[in-house]
C-alpha cells in the first residue's frame, strides 16, 4: 500500500470489505503501534540518490518538504521539529532504503511522552534520540517519487546505535487451537457506499471524542441498519479478544494518566502488506482526541 491513513478494523467493514477480519485471524505480521510524534521519514531519495530526513510532509501532494541538508531542514521546518530533524540528519545511519518511525523523545532518562502515552523504560536511556521505526518503503515499479513508493510493515531489527535508542517491540500470540475465521452471513446487511461510510466514521469519531458509548441503538441510528450495527459490535469483540491474546516483549511500559495500558494499539497486515489498526478506542482514542496536538505534519 502507498502511504495513507490506516483504518480501524471495525470501520473497515462498513462498505462490505471483510478481508480485515480474515487478517485478524491469520495475520502475516503484528506490530506495536507506538504513540510517538512527529513521524520521522529518512533514507535515500529515489529522485536524486541523496540522503534525506523529514516528517510525513515528504509525502505531501504540493508542499513537499524533503530535507537533504541542514540548510534545507531550516528552510522547511522550525522550532523543535527542526531540532529533532537536525539531530536525525546528523546521526541516522545512511541507507539506500526509506524508513519511517515515530519520535518517542530525547534520551537521558527513563520516562518519555510526546502525546497521550507516557513510556517508562526499565533501564536508563543514554542515547540522544529515541525512535520507534515501523515502516519501510519500496520502489516496486522503479518510480522516482517518494509518494509513489509502496509501504510495508518493518520486520528488520536495527543494530544497536550509540546515539539512537531503537524501540522495536516483539509481538507473540497465545496459541489457541482450532480457531477458525467466523463465517458471516451478509445477506441481511445493508453495507454503505464510500461517501456514506466516510460520514459515518466522522460521526463515530465525534461520539468517541465525547466519550459516548457506541451502543447497538446508537450504531443502528448512525448506519440505518441493525444488522450492520451488530456486525460492527461483533468486530469490536473480535478485536478485544485479539488484543487479549497478545504477548509483548522488548517494549517500555505504557501509561495513560497514570494507568498502565497494553500499548497504544497494534497494526496487523496481510500477505500483500495491507495494514489495519487495532486500537482500544474507549481508552486510547478518547484520550488522543482530547489531547492538544503538539506537532504538525
Amino acid at each position: 500500500m502507498q502511504n495513507k491513513h490506516i483504518e480501524h478494523i471495525e470501520d473497515s467493514i462498513l462498505t462490505g470489505d471483510l478481508s480485515a477480519i480474515e487478517t485478524l485471524y491469520n495475520p502475516q505480521n503484528v506490530s506495536v503501534k507506538m504513540d510517538g510524534s512527529p513521524a520521522i521519514v529518512w533514507g535515500t531519495n529515489p529522485a536524486n540518490g541523496k540522503f534525506f530526513v523529514g516528517t510525513k510532509a515528504v509525502f505531501n501532494k504540493k508542499k513537499i518538504r524533503i530535507a537533504h541538508s541542514h540548510d534545507e531542514i531550516d528552510q522547511y521546518y522550525d522550532d523543535e521539529v527542526a531540532e529533532i530533524l537536525h539531530t536525525c540528519f546528523k546521526y541516522l545511519p545512511r541507507t539506500e532504503q526509506v524508513y519511517q518511525g515515530d519520535f518517542i523523545g530525547w534520551g537521558n532518562g527513563t520516562k518519555f511522552g510526546q502525546n497521550v502515552i507516557t513510556y517508562e523504560f526499565r533501564e536508563f536511556v543514554t542515547q540522544k534520540l529515541i525512535i520507534a521505526p515501523h515502516t519501510f518503503y519500496y520502489d516496486c515499479y522503479d518510480k522516482k517519487d517518494l509518494r509513489e513508493m509502496t509501504a510495508f510493515p518493518l520486520i528488520q531489527i536495527f543494530d544497536n546505535h550509540p546515539k539512537i535508542k531503537w524501540v522495536q517491540p516483539s509481538v507473540d500470540r497465545v496459541h489457541i487451537n482450532d480457531v477458525l475465521v467466523p463465517k458471516i452471513n451478509t445477506d441481511a446487511i445493508k453495507f454503505l457506499d464510500d461517501a456514506t461510510a466516510k460520514v459515518c466514521k466522522q460521526i463515530i469519531n465525534a461520539f468517541v471524542r465525547e466519550g459516548k458509548p457506541l451502543t447497538d441503538e446508537l450504531l443502528t441510528e448512525i448506519f440505518g441498519c441493525v444488522h450492520l450495527a451488530n456486525l460492527y459490535q461483533m468486530v469490536i469483540e473480535m478485536k478485544e479478544e485479539f488484543i487479549d491474546s497478545l504477548i509483548i516483549t522488548d517494549a517500555p511500559d505504557a501509561y495513560i494518566n497514570g494507568m498502565k495500558v497494553k500499548q497504544e494499539g497494534f497494526v496487523i497486515s496481510d500477505e500483500y502488506g495491507e495494514m489495519t489498526k487495532i486500537v482500544d478506542r474507549e481508552i486510547f482514542s478518547v484520550a488522543n482526541f482530547n489531547q492538544r496536538k503538539r506537532w504538525a505534519s
